[in-house]
């Protein structure tokens, strides 16, 4: 086994040029899986190497060692170069890796803005009577109460708002339209912000429903900052955007009893799949509550 590691190591160095770095690793990979062969008394030779070897070795990994995903992956990912050097050469008849399946990676857990944070940043924004002050407090109040995209409130224009019927159409990706209800609130501050608008900039029209004082559009970097400095107001969370306030709007919801479908609707997802991470944030969050209140937790 030693000789045909080597070889294959040279190979990498000679001719497809690998850094040292890359050996070494490849190296060190083969040699953990040749030591968990040798525990297990597997008849350890690399013809003798069945698929199911390899299985129970993930398992070893993910399992009793604890790594993650994307190290065990990397570690396979080893093993087919090596195997498929093997086969090249003749020197084994059938390559195991190829009836093995990678582990999939664990998807992390979107971040959100707890609904009592939430309500704390409407009361500290309340107070700003500005144009800049009511443009910014609607744009944060859009994103939590809609789950829009941020490139679909930038292309927002003023006859995609219907007052009277609470509703606002947006164009999302591969130019999907989809109708969004709102409430009475949202509707106040849709009002609050286009009185001032024409207070401020006159009566024009403009190409966008959320303009500069210059009453050209918002640019997306402008809109970003201006989450993240609210956000930063109330909340420690690392990632503070727009998306995260789409997150926390379908965390929001779901965890007052929103049909899933309906979120899914709401989002704009393809697939009731994408929408279901909302599942994982919100036990999440249930198990949060469990471990700080229940007395025998």
């Amino acid at each position: 086994m030693e000789l045909w590691t080597d070889s294959f190591l040279e190979y990498l160095r000679s001719e497809r040029n690998y850094s040292s770095k890359t050996i070494e690793s490849y190296a060190r990979d083969l040699r953990m899986f040749q030591e968990f062969l040798e525990e297990q008394n597997t008849h350890a030779t690399w013809t003798a190497i069945e698929a199911e070897d390899v299985r129970e070795w993930v398992i070893n990994l993910l399992d009793e060692q604890s790594l993650s995903a994307s190290s065990v992956n990397r570690m396979l990912s080893a093993l087919r170069s090596y195997f498929k050097y093997l086969r090249r050469m003749g020197w084994v008849s059938v390559n195991p890796m190829e009836k093995v399946v990678a582990p999939k990676k664990k998807r992390p857990l979107p971040y959100f803005v707890r609904e009592s944070e939430m309500d704390r940043l409407f009361e500290l924004t309340s107070e700003n009577k500005s144009f800049q002050g009511i443009r910014d407090r609607l744009v944060l109040m859009m994103f939590y109460e809609t789950g829009i995209r941020r490139a679909e409130l930038l292309n927002m224009k003023d006859t995609d708002v219907d007052l009277a019927g609470r509703q606002v159409k947006v164009m999302g990706k591969r130019n999907k339209q989809r109708v969004i209800p709102f409430g009475e609130e949202l509707e106040n501050e849709i009002k609050a912000y286009l009185a001032v608008r024409e207070e401020t900039l006159g009566k024009e029209r403009f190409p966008t429903l959320f303009v500069t004082n210059k009453g050209l559009p918002m640019t997306a970097d402008l809109v970003s900052r201006i989450v993240k400095d609210n956000l930063s107001m109330v909340t420690t969370i690392k990632k503070r955007s727009p998306h995260v306030l789409r997150h926390s709007f379908a965390t929001a919801m779901l965890n007052h009893q929103a049909d899933l479908t309906s979120i899914q609707k709401l989002l704009g997802h393809e697939s009731v799949a994408t929408t279901e991470i909302y599942t994982h944030v919100s036990f999440e969050e249930l198990k949060n509550e469990y471990k700080n209140a229940h007395p025998r937790k």
